[in-house]
């Protein structure tokens, strides 16, 4: 017999006679729950939690590439520390922020924007100067909506909301202790349950949130007012309305402030998010650019949610979101997880978590199942995904670290009409929870608790990563543009003197050179189709894949402006109807499916008789090359190298220094 106690809910007897009124009770209780606090909220370790989005400059979300297992961490995020116990100032360089909540007008979209409930929460604007702590309202129990695009500092150690699914009519999931589910409003309406009881949630009543879009041109790093300026001065000669946006966030962790913030370019036009779609191709047409975009929740998504027992029952109802936490914190298993959306290995499968769950509309009406959970039991799943787990463990360390940080700066930056931060797929990073973990990552994980990188002026490092540099890695700039990052410098990633070795300025030798001592060949983990590759194209194939940038019939590729890695950041394409530009080095990749690099040379093929008939491509590594060298680094560490010096090695002299 399930034990269970339920403060919101009759006994199961009574089925279907008090449905109704139930559900009225739990309605009513969960539309007057307060709204989000406006102001930010200080951890019981370190300054205050700011959150930021003002509409006076611009970014979307980006997509990360495939890493040795998963994501191959492809984004370049400021970073800044001030000094510990004060909020930032225009002094430290950090721009204090101005806005929290919800706007609709003028496309302001804070971090604490996606609301999911019958409370507002939008919130006027505060002055600038150093924030003012307040409570934090996630120690008085359930978080308001608002709260899913904040961190939990509770204990020092951030709490991050991972979705594992959503777009479900139905989530079955059972508790490995003693549970209690929480339903909301103001008389904290909760049921308490027995480990090992089983728990289905169901959607009724769904009604989708009404977006809005704007085209995303172009990303800069907050301190690149001059790169900025000059492309807001460029697409207005070309007669496109642009506004710039600040996007990220400003928070502390025990005494230290991390500053993820960037600047995006965007289209002034707010559009639907289907005319969005059909002004990006009109951008790739005419101007060969690519482009991605910045959505903005107009309506939010609203439903019912149902809680059923192992005999169907329906126990209690919520209105649009459901926390289920074990006070022990032994966690849940969840029935069914879908994985691999939208790739050829999706599929679904029984997963363990850790922490707490979130049950919650999602944009589309539906179900998301949400894990809040802590940073480092975070890292214990998604380190194994992005490493192999029979890796050295100094590199296993390297990989702990780069990841913390990668998480980090994240935060605030990706899924902003969602809710939550991250998503436990490669566009974020690949996360399997408790099913995922092994000993060996484990134990680098806690070996490198609360771990990251700083660089000598006291910031905290972007530490990026991909899969095979294929012997010299590259520069920030070249990639993503913006300023240069010192931390992010190119340099040879060979294992002995560099100076007996060609370099990448002579790519074709380079390409070519046998036996070359880099890193990312030498490793037991590395795989000479990624180190050096060819890939083939019919001239069919690329006339298909290029037909969006309007020159006809491709007759030349011409791959330039390369870096110090000789990865190109632009690509020239001429047809019979015309020639144009495409550039950043993703965009070059995207079009070709993806290419593995674009350290690459790329040559015509023709019949006997002089005909095109196909592109071959020859180039090497995997991945954008930015910092450190998944496969690489476990070259390192075999070598003899400690996880301090690996990492120093790929982020210039950058040292490994305690966040938390």
């Amino acid at each position: 017999m399930t034990a269970w106690r339920c403060d919101c809910t009759v006994s199961p007897p009574v089925r279907h006679a008090v449905t109704q009124l139930l559900a009225a009770v739990l309605l009513s209780a969960c539309v007057a729950s307060k709204p989000a606090a406006d102001s930010p909220r200080a951890s019981a370790t370190g300054p205050a939690v700011v959150s930021s989005s003002e509409a006076t400059s611009p970014s979307g979300p980006e997509e990360s590439e495939a890493g040795i297992h998963g994501a191959d961490a492809s984004t370049s995020h400021p970073a800044a520390v001030v000094t510990p116990g004060t909020s930032p100032s225009p002094q430290d360089g950090v721009a204090a922020p101005t806005r929290h909540g919800v706007s609709t007008t003028e496309g302001e979209l804070a971090l604490s924007g996606s609301s999911h409930g019958g409370a507002s929460t939008a919130a006027p604007p505060h002055a600038h100067g150093p924030a003012t702590p307040e409570e934090d309202p996630l120690a008085q129990g359930i978080p308001t909506p608002g709260d899913l695009k904040r961190l939990d500092f509770r204990g020092g150690e951030p709490r991050v909301p991972v979705r594992l699914m959503e777009g479900r009519n139905e989530v079955t999931f059972s508790p490995r202790g003693r549970m209690r589910l929480r339903f909301g409003g103001p008389d904290e309406k909760m049921l308490d349950a027995a480990a090992g009881t089983r728990w289905t949630v169901r959607v009724t009543q769904g009604s989708p949130a009404v977006l809005s879009a704007r085209v995303q041109l172009a990303e800069f790093r907050m301190a690149d007012r001059a790169g900025l300026q000059a492309a807001l001065e460029s697409w207005r000669e070309k007669g496109l309305a642009v506004r710039a946006q600040v996007l990220g966030s400003v928070y502390g962790i025990a005494g230290k402030v991390i500053d993820n913030r960037r600047t995006l370019l965007l289209v002034d036009e707010v559009l639907t998010p289907d005319a969005a779609g059909r002004k990006q191709a009109e951008l790739l047409r005419s101007h060969g650019v690519q482009t991605t975009l910045f959505e903005e929740v107009r309506t939010p998504s609203k439903a019912i949610l149902e809680v059923r027992d192992e005999a169907g029952v329906v126990v209690g109802m919520a209105q649009d979101r459901l926390d289920a936490e074990t006070p022990d914190g032994a966690g849940f298993d969840v029935r069914q997880v879908e994985y691999g959306v939208g790739y050829d290995f999706h599929g679904f499968e029984d997963r363990t978590f850790r922490g707490a769950l979130q049950l919650v509309v999602d944009r589309s009406g539906r179900l998301a199942v949400v894990n809040v959970v802590p940073l480092e039991d975070l890292l214990k799943g998604l380190v194994p995904a992005e490493i192999f787990a029979r890796a050295h463990s100094e590199a296993l360390k390297a990989q702990a670290v780069t990841a913390r940080g990668e998480v980090l700066a994240k935060v605030g930056i990706k899924h902003l009409a969602d809710p939550y931060l991250l998503c436990s797929e490669q566009h974020c990073a690949v996360y399997r929870g408790r099913t995922g973990e092994a000993a060996s990552t484990t134990a680098a994980v806690e070996a490198t608790r609360g771990e990251g990188l700083f660089s000598e002026d006291g910031r905290l490092v972007d530490s990026v990563y991909s899969a095979v540099c294929g012997g010299h890695t590259e520069d920030n700039d070249v990639v993503w543009g913006g300023p240069p990052d010192p931390s992010l410098r190119g340099r040879p990633d060979v294992i002995g003197p560099v100076g007996a070795h060609p370099l990448p300025a002579s790519l074709e030798r380079w390409l070519t050179t046998a036996n070359l001592p880099a890193a990312c060949r030498l490793s037991s983990f590395a795989q000479p189709s990624k180190f050096r590759w060819e890939k083939r194209f019919t001239a069919e194939q690329v006339d298909t894949r290029l037909k969006r940038l309007g020159v006809g019939r491709v007759q030349a590729l011409a791959l330039t402006d390369r870096g110090v890695s000789g990865r190109a950041a632009v690509l020239t394409v001429s047809g019979d109807k015309g020639a144009t530009q495409v550039r950043g080095e993703l965009n070059i990749r995207r079009l070709f499916g993806m290419l593995n690099s674009s350290m690459a040379v790329v040559e015509a093929e023709r019949d006997a008789e002089g005909r095109l008939t196909g592109w071959l491509f020859r180039g090497g590594g995997w991945g954008h090359g930015v910092g450190m060298c998944q496969t690489g680094a476990i070259g390192r560490a075999e070598a003899g190298q400690r996880y301090q010096d690996i990492l120093r090695h790929y982020f210039n002299g950058a040292a490994v220094a305690p966040i938390y």
